[in-house]
C-alpha cells in the first residue's frame, strides 16, 4: 500500500506481519549485511526473536526450516518468526556482485541475536526441512 501526504511524502508499505512473539523486555537491533559474490552466508542458525529485512541490492537465497528455498531481490521484503525455527540460508545469489540488506532483529534479553545450530541438531531435525531443489 502506497500513501502520498499533502507534503509529498510517499509512504508504501512492504510487509505487515503481527510476529508470533515479541520476547518480554526485548533488545532491538537493525544491522546491515554485506555479502561478497557468491558467498554462502551464515551457517545455519536461528534468532532469539523475529528478524524483518529488507533487500537493498543484490539477490539472497533465502530458506527457513518447513519453507521452500526462495530467491529474494533487491526492493522485497522478508521476515523470520525466530524462536525455534532454524534459518538454514541466507546465501548470496549472484555470482558477480555484491548482496546487501538491513534486518531489524527483536532478541532476548542477555541471549544473542544468533545462535548457530550444530550437525547433531540439524540432522535430528532433518524432516522438518523442505525438499531441496534437484532433490527427489
Amino acid at each position: 500500500m502506497t500513501m502520498t501526504s499533502r507534503s509529498g511524502t510517499i509512504l508504501t508499505t512492504l510487509d505487515h506481519r503481527i510476529p508470533p512473539f515479541i520476547p518480554q523486555g526485548a533488545e532491538m537491533m537493525t544491522a546491515k549485511v554485506e555479502l561478497p559474490p557468491g558467498d554462502p552466508g551464515t551457517p545455519p542458525h536461528r534468532h532469539s526473536g523475529p528478524v524483518f529485512g529488507y533487500m537493498l541490492e543484490g539477490e539472497m537465497i533465502f530458506e527457513l526450516e518447513g519453507e521452500q528455498e526462495r530467491v529474494i531481490r533487491a526492493g522485497e521484503a522478508f521476515w523470520e518468526p525466530g524462536g525455534d525455527v532454524i534459518h538454514y540460508q541466507a546465501a548470496n545469489h549472484l555470482k558477480d556482485a555484491w548482496t546487501r540488506f538491513v534486518v531489524v532483529m527483536a532478541g532476548v534479553p542477555g541471549e544473542p541475536m544468533l545462535t548457530l545450530v550444530d550437525e547433531g541438531e540439524l540432522a535430528a531435525r532433518r524432516d522438518r526441512r523442505a525438499p531441496r531443489p534437484g532433490e527427489a
